[in-house]
């Protein structure tokens, strides 16, 4: 048996947007399951988005501090942001996010991974990239708001994530797929087999 998600989609009998917000909204679906049943289902709808895991020449990983109000907490990250325009090529988006963020730049990127956040409450879908051979951006510092405007850079060794995953200290989905996928990386094929920074990418198919 092959272990792989596949495509699939039920009918939907009925569809409502009972809630439009500035970047995402939640829709209501009326599904109808295998036994014949139709049963509503609610999610918020995502544009997508993209995280950077940038790794520089000492081992260690560019982290964000950053407040998320839904959870109450601070939470340290790897630089990420939205898929803004439809059709976005993430690549691209990952680069500006690491620009806009952290004032960096990278001449080796690869993909990571594709992850789906919350696929039972949210069809938002994550690209995940490696970006190695980092330097400092040209240019002024992009100027950031809201909460990014009070967040803190650190560069900390990826065992150090690894263990804070592990231990239940470091929650954020993006920085523990990264660090985990990176870690899992090195002791199987090598970061030279992950996939190039253009793989296609079906949940949120892009130009070229």
């Amino acid at each position: 048996m092959q272990v792989q998600d596949t495509p699939e989609e039920w009918q939907v009998v009925a569809t409502a947007t009972p809630f439009k917000g500035n970047k995402t909204s939640v829709r209501t679906d009326d599904v109808v399951m295998p036994d014949g049943s139709v049963h509503r289902r609610d999610y918020q709808v995502h544009p997508g988005s993209v995280a950077v895991l940038a790794l520089d020449e000492e081992d260690r990983v560019l982290v964000l501090r950053q407040y998320r109000h839904p959870v109450r907490q601070r939470l340290w990250e790897i630089p990420a942001g939205l898929l803004d325009v439809p059709g976005e090529n993430p690549l691209h988006a990952a680069q500006r996010e690491l620009y806009e963020e952290a004032h960096a730049k990278a001449e080796d990127w690869r993909v990571l991974a594709d992850v789906y956040t919350t696929p039972g409450g949210c069809d938002e879908a994550v690209r995940i990239f490696l970006a190695r051979d980092l330097a400092e951006a040209e240019g002024e510092r992009f100027e950031v708001a809201e909460e990014e405007a009070d967040m803190e850079l650190a560069r900390v060794p990826l065992p150090e994530l690894v263990r804070g995953v592990l231990a239940g200290e470091l929650h954020n989905t993006c920085l523990a797929v990264g660090v985990l996928s990176l870690a899992a990386a090195r002791v199987g094929d090598g970061l030279d087999a992950l996939r190039p920074a253009t793989a296609p990418w079906p949940a949120r198919p892009f130009e070229a």
